[in-house]
C-alpha cells in the first residue's frame, strides 16, 4: 500500500542519513559541519542568504550592457532556468535518499551520478573556488560598505579601503567559528530581514533620485563599439549568473531531517519568493533612474560624482550600507561550509567529542586561516562588478545553468 511504501522510505532515508556521516569510514565533516537536524524553515533561510545576497546590487550595471528588454528577459530567465535547475537537483538527491543513499555533498553527487572523475577533478574543484571566491568578494564588498558608513560620518577621512576589508575580516574570523551549517538557521532568518531592508531601501532610493531634479538625465543608450557592446552583453549575463548562483544545495539539504521529502521544494518556494520581490525592484528601479551611467554596486551611484555631495540623506546611506555589512557576514559564513565540511574531515577525530580541545584547536587554527587568506586576497583586489561577472563566468554557469 502507498502508506507502507512510505514508511519504508523513511525508514531508508534515516538510515541513509545516519549512513550518510558514521557510514564506512566515519566522516568528521558530515558529523560535525553537516548536522541534518532542519525544517524546511530552516532550509529556506538557507537557500535565501545564500541566493538573495547584495550581489543584486549590480543588476543595474548589468542591465546597463544590455537594455530594457534584453536585461529583463535575461533576469526573467535566470530566475526561471535556475528555478529549474536546483529542484532538478533537489529531487535527484531526493530520489536518492529514498533508496538508501543521501548524498550530502555536491561532490558524492557527482562521483557517484556522474563518474569519480567528475567528483574529484571537476565539481569539487569548481563548487571550493566559487565559495572561496563568493567569501572574497563579500569581504570586499563589506569593506566597501564599511568605508561608505565612515565617510558619512567624516566626509574627509583618510582610511584607506583595505583597513575596511580588514576590519570586515576580523567580523568574519569570529562569525566562522559557529560550529555547523544547522547552527546558522537564525543567523539566516535575519539575513532574509536584512535583504528584503536594503533591496527596499536601494529601491526607494533610486526612485526618489529618479523623480527629482538632482539624479543624472536618464539615457538607456548602451555606449561603446560592436566589440565592447558583445563583451558587455557576456559580462552583464555572467553577473545575473552570480546573482542567481547557489553552488551548494546538496550542503544545504544535508541540513534537513529525514525524511527529506517535499521540505527542499518548499524551501525553494520560499527562497524564489525573496528573488522576485528584491532582484527585479532593485534592477528596474536602478537602471530606470541611473540608465547607461549606472555602477557596478548602485549605492555609489547615490553620490553625486560632480558635486561630491549625496543625492539622498546620509543617515540612509548608513543604514542601507549597515544593512549589507550585516548580511554580507551572514552571506560568507555561509559560503565557508563546504570548505569547514573539508577542513574537519582533514583535521578532527570523529571519535572524540566535538567540543573536544582535540578538535577545537584544529578548527579554530584552520578556519581562521582560510578567513585571514581571502581577507588578504579582498584587500587587493578593487572592483566588485568585475569579481561577479568573473565568478559567475567560471564558477555558477558551469554548476547552475550547464
Amino acid at each position: 500500500s502507498n502508506g507502507e511504501t512510505e514508511k519504508k522510505e523513511m525508514g531508508e532515508e534515516e538510515k541513509s542519513g545516519d549512513q550518510g556521516k558514521r557510514g564506512e569510514e566515519v566522516d568528521a565533516g558530515a558529523l560535525f559541519v553537516l548536522k541534518s537536524k532542519g525544517t524546511w524553515w530552516h532550509c529556506g533561510f538557507h537557500l535565501t542568504t545564500s541566493i538573495v545576497a547584495p550581489a543584486l546590487l549590480s543588476l543595474p550595471y548589468a542591465f546597463k550592457f544590455l537594455g530594457w528588454a534584453a536585461g529583463i528577459s535575461c533576469l526573467v530567465g535566470g530566475a526561471a532556468v535556475t528555478f529549474y535547475s536546483y529542484t532538478l537537483l533537489s529531487l535527484t538527491l531526493q530520489h536518492h535518499a529514498s533508496h538508501g543513499h543521501r548524498y550530502l555533498r555536491f561532490r558524492d553527487m557527482a562521483h557517484h551520478i556522474l563518474g569519480p572523475k567528475w567528483g574529484r577533478y571537476y565539481v569539487g574543484p569548481i563548487q571550493m573556488a566559487v565559495c572561496y571566491g563568493v567569501v572574497i568578494a563579500n569581504a570586499l564588498l563589506g569593506g566597501q560598505c564599511l568605508k561608505a558608513m565612515y565617510l558619512v560620518m567624516d566626509p574627509n577621512g583618510e582610511m584607506k579601503l583595505y583597513a575596511f576589508v580588514m576590519l570586515f575580516g576580523a567580523l568574519l574570523l569570529v562569525l566562522a567559528q559557529i560550529p555547523s551549517f544547522h547552527s546558522l538557521r537564525h543567523i539566516n532568518f535575519f539575513s532574509l530581514l536584512l535583504c528584503l531592508l536594503y533591496s527596499a531601501s536601494s529601491a526607494a532610493a533610486s526612485i526618489f533620485i529618479g523623480t527629482t531634479s538632482n539624479g543624472p538625465e536618464k539615457d538607456y543608450t548602451i555606449l561603446g563599439d560592436h566589440e565592447t557592446k558583445v563583451f558587455g552583453i557576456f559580462n552583464a549575463m555572467a553577473i545575473i549568473a552570480t546573482t542567481y548562483g547557489n553552488g551548494i544545495i546538496p550542503e544545504i539539504q544535508a541540513t534537513l531531517a529525514a525524511p527529506v521529502k517535499g521540505k527542499m521544494v518548499k524551501g525553494l518556494c520560499m527562497c524564489y519568493t525573496v528573488v522576485i520581490m528584491t532582484f527585479f525592484t532593485v534592477a528596474i528601479s536602478g537602471y530606470w533612474a541611473f540608465g547607461n551611467k549606472a555602477n557596478g554596486l548602485i549605492f555609489t551611484n547615490f553620490l553625486n560624482p560632480e558635486t561630491n555631495h549625496y543625492l539622498v540623506p546620509t543617515w540612509f546611506i548608513f543604514l542601507i550600507n549597515f544593512f549589507t555589512v550585516l548580511q554580507l557576514s551572514a552571506v560568507a559564513v555561509v559560503y565557508l561550509q563546504p570548505i569547514n565540511d573539508i577542513l574537519e574531515s582533514l583535521f578532527s577525530d570523529p571519535t572524540k567529542k566535538e567540543f573536544s580541545i582535540r578538535n577545537v584547536i584544529p578548527r579554530l587554527a584552520a578556519r581562521s586561516f582560510f578567513v585571514v587568506v581571502a581577507t588578504v586576497f579582498a584587500a587587493m583586489l578593487p572592483f566588485f562588478g568585475d569579481i561577479n561577472s568573473l565568478l559567475g563566468a567560471f564558477g555558477f554557469m558551469p554548476l547552475d545553468f550547464v
